[in-house]
């Protein structure tokens, strides 16, 4: 039997249900860096990540080496692909504006750290991730 690629009802609600969740970029030998921990949202049954930090955090540099991860939200554990923003239809600026949106929606009551995920250098991080 293939693994699932679209993330489970029940999935999508653990998201939704945890603020922080952690990530682990894998090594070009396959191995697991250290996780990070970092703020997801859904956008539909789509789930998409930033770098609060933009392209230099490490976390987000480690996923330029293989694209692949590791989950952790909740009690949810995946292993991930990271999809590059740019790599899926429609129109990349109102992808953006809609992520924007679900941040401030489940992230607003922290007004600095949103104000700096939406900035331009956290949208240019945005990767979408797929259940591997």
């Amino acid at each position: 039997m293939s693994a699932p690629t679209s993330w489970t009802a029940e999935e999508l609600a653990t998201i939704d249900r945890v603020d922080e969740v952690e990530v682990a970029t894998r090594r070009r030998d396959g191995s697991l860096r250290s996780d990070r921990i970092v703020w997801i949202v859904r956008h539909g049954d789509a789930v998409y990540v930033r770098s609060v930090n933009g392209v230099s955090a490490a976390w987000y540099r480690g996923v330029q080496t293989a694209h692949r991860g590791h989950l952790t939200a909740g009690g949810l554990r995946r292993d991930i692909v990271f999809v590059e923003a740019g790599d899926h239809a429609g129109d990349a600026g109102d992808l953006d504006d809609a992520i924007d949106a679900a941040y401030r929606a489940k992230y607003g009551q922290w007004s600095g750290p949103v104000a700096r995920i939406t900035d331009p250098d956290a949208r240019a991080t945005t990767l979408r991730l797929d259940p591997a």
